[in-house]
């Protein structure tokens, strides 16, 4: 059992973060000390961390309610799709304000620069907890869905032909 702060420590966030989701309702603790100290278990923790990666993913906090208390698969697959399509979204419109930015600058050669690379990619993946083999995974999966919209993305990283051909090629 964790207290606040052994549980904001080992979730790395801070001790007002966690009392502001018990506050908000998203996490309760397990129980309560004769002296009132919050006591976590490691189904908290585990619960703690499903809130914090959706909130990476940016969603709202009634929406992570009912993710992290839905049982339903659809539901939780349909919210998530939903953000998925609102980040499109959002990348779309900033995708724009850049263009419009680059047409005032009259510096085309901005486009061409990479905003994401190889390295920064693997980092994002690997802080939202997926491994070498879940990587390869999605690679699979995305060259299975959009083998071209896959090669255009490994090029946007930088990626050289020969490794790019060398992901692709997974089975």
């Amino acid at each position: 059992m964790l207290t606040v702060t052994e549980l904001a420590r080992k979730c790395e966030i801070s001790r007002t973060a966690v009392l502001y989701y018990e506050k908000v309702g998203l996490l309760m603790p397990s129980c309560r000390s004769d002296n009132g100290y919050r006591w976590y278990s490691e189904k908290e923790v585990n619960r703690l961390k499903s809130i914090l990666a959706y909130r990476a993913f940016g969603m709202s906090i009634s929406d992570i309610a009912t993710l992290v208390s839905s049982e339903s698969e659809q539901e939780q697959g349909a919210l998530l799709k939903s953000q998925f399509h609102t980040l499109a979204r959002e990348i779309q419109t900033l995708k724009k304000q850049q263009q419009a930015i680059v047409v005032m600058l009259q510096e085309p050669d901005l486009l061409e620069e990479k905003v994401v690379s190889k390295s920064r990619w693997v980092e994002i993946m690997t802080s939202l907890g997926f491994s070498e083999n879940d990587m390869i995974e999605w690679h699979r999966n995305f060259e299975r869905m959009k083998p071209e919209q896959h090669k255009a993305f490994l090029e946007s990283l930088g990626i050289s032909s020969t490794e790019i051909n060398a992901i692709r090629a997974r089975k």
